[in-house]
């Protein structure tokens, strides 16, 4: 994935909205079918959903190095389809994205465990395929669960530093992301580069934590 400016800010804000999008569309169908679909297996995919959220975030890098790397399928990818994950921004992606996940599925579940079955069902009755229950009735219905997963998520994938290390290394100008930078930073004493960049990290998170609250405020006052 080509990118012009590789400054930290500018790889963070690449590979937390990348990482947020991948995130989103996975964890809503997961969400989706935790809640709407009798699915086989339904323990084992929520727990997998789940384990990036209690696995320390060097175990999960780990497992993912393992998988995307040498000995699992880096070596297939990088011959069929030309890319690697290994040291790159798209290992990074995906190493943000699996971290973000379980945030999604959390936020995005809860917002459709809250639409009424009856709307769903009456839907149906008039003639709605799924695809058009999700777009049209359930998706216009959840979209505060749906925008405050994909904040979150994207916050997730904005801070992670284990996993993306991880798989992406760090390296300066390619992969090197905010919090990294901040590790640098402080590992040379450069307490003002490190003042600067966690004031700047900082003051963009808690923003948009800002917004998942009022977003969630509002979808209890309208319950009410």
């Amino acid at each position: 994935m080509l990118m012009m400016a590789r400054t930290p800010l500018a790889i963070s804000l690449w590979v937390a909205g990348w990482a947020c999008l991948f995130a989103l569309v996975a964890g809503t169908l997961i969400a989706w079918a935790l809640t709407r679909q009798r699915v086989r297996g339904r323990t084992l995919l929520e727990g997998f959903a789940m384990a990036p959220l209690v696995l320390p975030p060097t175990v999960l890098g780990y497992y993912l190095l393992v998988i995307l790397g040498q000995q699992g399928i880096g070596p297939w990818v990088e011959r069929t389809l030309g890319f690697r994950f290994v040291f790159t921004l798209t290992g990074a992606i995906v190493a943000a994205s699996i971290s973000a996940l379980p945030l999604v599925v959390q936020a995005v579940r809860a917002s459709l465990a809250a639409i009424s079955r009856e709307l769903e069902q009456a839907a149906r009755l008039d003639g709605c395929s799924e695809r058009q229950l999700f777009f049209y009735v359930t998706a216009p219905l959840a979209w505060r669960g749906l925008l405050a997963g994909g904040i979150l998520g994207f916050l997730r994938a904005l801070g992670d530093f284990g996993a993306v290390l991880m798989v992406a290394g760090n390296i300066p100008g390619r992969t090197q992301t905010m919090a990294m930078a901040i590790y640098d930073a402080v590992q040379a004493n450069r307490v003002a580069e490190a003042n600067q960049l966690t004031l700047l990290l900082s003051i963009t998170a808690f923003s948009l934590l800002f917004l998942v609250l009022r977003i969630s405020q509002s979808a209890l006052d309208q319950a009410r």
